[in-house]
């Protein structure tokens, strides 16, 4: 409905009342006329409208409209002050073109008012006194726009994946309780893949370490599918693989030829996966066994995507956790190798070495309490450790540095562990009681990479 009232400047006013309309005069402008000429003339009243018409909604030509009118939707005529009133929008510097032709200007219809390099500081005052000063902070923190995001940054990964050789010392003073230097340098490693260890430069371990014997396990490498990385003057090598293609499998280097090497330990359960070298040499027998007991599956889903894991890798992370399906299976193990070293023992002093996958004491691993129904730290596999030293061998690590701690061979590769270190000792030398005397050293070389074991070095006098 229109507004009540008089209108501004004697307009014309409709009433569907009555159905009558009456003008007050409506200044009308002739362009053909002069200044004098143009005055204010009186429109004649149109005829009375019929009853039937009544509420016939009444428009009007752009002719009609005064100078201070605009048009309303509808059909209905409202001046400038009371359109202003109803929409803020509308500019009060209207303007009526030579045609008779009405132009309203529109103020920003957005909240926020972006002024021109032109528009001076009159403008801008003008607006501030019409808000309150709480009104005029809201707006401005409205109006300022939001703070550019921070590019991301990228992190490198903390653990590592190549050794820098040339930063490390491999040279070593320690002498046997009699003070006689050590004479034989026996060096192990659980290498998580043969294929992926050179990749990451392990086989620059050889050159900078020079063992006399090195072994190694979890080669999952089949002799014929050997990298040609791994020919490496100067050493005799030997490889047992499983039957099951990268699975298990254990290797040897030695610069002096054995008297005999022997696979396996006579059992064909365990014999078929590639887990034991035996080399017979003049004055011991060198055991290398991977002990560990999986259940077949690979778990790459669990690790953490990163350049830590390439796809060669065949990573079996410890079934912590699934049940220990495979605990049966690793306690047939452990007395078979236990029967076997003691009949070796009984001939010639044993150094057995590898994987044995299991911390014995928890001075072994970061997190003993909760690790206590977890793979590598149960009962049952810490008390077949326990039988085989109390068969007369000895852990030759913790002989030598019994209160020693944070001293770990394994970290997994989830959650940066080895960077935290956050790790186990599963990886040993066991000497028999007789060759203690011969002892000079234990090293973990946890500052050499490339698998997520370490290597460990023995220093003997034989």
């Amino acid at each position: 409905m229109p507004p009540k009232g008089k209108r501004n400047g004697g307009a014309t006013k409709a009433s569907s009342g009555d159905g009558k309309r009456k003008n007050k005069g409506v200044p009308v402008r002739n362009e053909g006329k002069s200044s004098d000429e143009n005055e204010t003339e009186e429109l004649k009243a149109p005829s009375r409208q019929s009853k039937r018409n009544i509420n016939k909604v009444v428009t009007y030509k752009d002719e009609d409209l005064s100078d201070d009118d605009v048009r309303p939707e509808g059909g209905v005529k409202l001046s400038k002050k009371e359109k202003h009133d109803e929409d803020s929008d509308i500019s009060d510097d209207n303007e009526v073109t030579s045609g008779g032709e009405f132009v309203a200007k529109v103020k920003n219809p957005s909240g926020s008012k972006k002024w021109s390099s032109n528009q001076d500081s009159e403008d801008i005052h003008d607006t501030d006194e019409s808000i309150s000063e709480d009104e005029s902070e809201s707006k401005t923190k409205k109006d300022k726009p939001p703070p550019a995001k921070k590019p991301r940054v990228y992190k490198p990964l903390l653990n590592k994946t190549h050794s820098d050789y040339e930063s490390l010392d491999f040279s070593n003073d320690k002498t046997t309780s009699d003070g006689e230097r050590w004479n034989l340098k026996i060096s192990s490693w659980n290498v998580g893949g043969l294929k992926a260890w050179v990749k990451k430069n392990g086989i620059d371990f050889l050159k900078h370490e020079n063992p006399d014997v090195f072994c190694l396990q979890e080669t999952k490498c089949s002799e014929s599918k050997l990298p040609p990385e791994v020919k490496v003057g100067g050493y005799h090598t030997y490889w047992l693989s499983g039957e099951k293609d990268g699975y298990a499998g254990v290797g040897l280097y030695t610069k002096k030829e054995p008297i005999k090497v022997t696979y396996g330990l006579g059992k064909k359960e365990f014999d078929t996966e590639g887990r034991v070298i035996t080399a017979e040499y003049e004055n011991f027998y060198l055991v290398a066994a991977c002990e560990y007991i999986h259940n077949g599956e690979f778990y790459k889903s669990q690790l953490v995507k990163s350049p830590l894991v390439s796809l060669d890798d065949e990573i079996d992370v410890p079934n912590a956790g699934r049940g220990l399906v495979t605990l049966p299976k690793r306690m047939k193990w452990d007395p078979d190798l236990r029967t076997y070293v003691k009949e070796l023992d009984a001939k010639k002093p044993v150094i057995l070495c590898g994987d044995m996958n299991v911390s014995h004491h928890p001075i072994d691993l970061a997190n003993p309490k909760t690790n206590t129904k977890n793979a590598g730290f149960t009962q049952e596999e810490r008390d077949g450790l326990t039988a085989l030293l109390e068969e007369g061998f000895v852990d030759s690590f913790r002989h030598l540095y019994p209160e020693k701690t944070g001293a770990y061979t394994y970290w997994t590769y989830m959650g940066n562990a080895r960077s935290r270190n956050t790790g186990w000792r599963l990886d040993y030398f066991i000497l028999s009681q007789k060759l203690i005397p011969n002892l000079c050293d234990n090293v973990i070389r946890s500052e050499v990479y490339g698998s997520d074991h370490c290597p460990i070095t023995l220093l003997i006098n034989i």
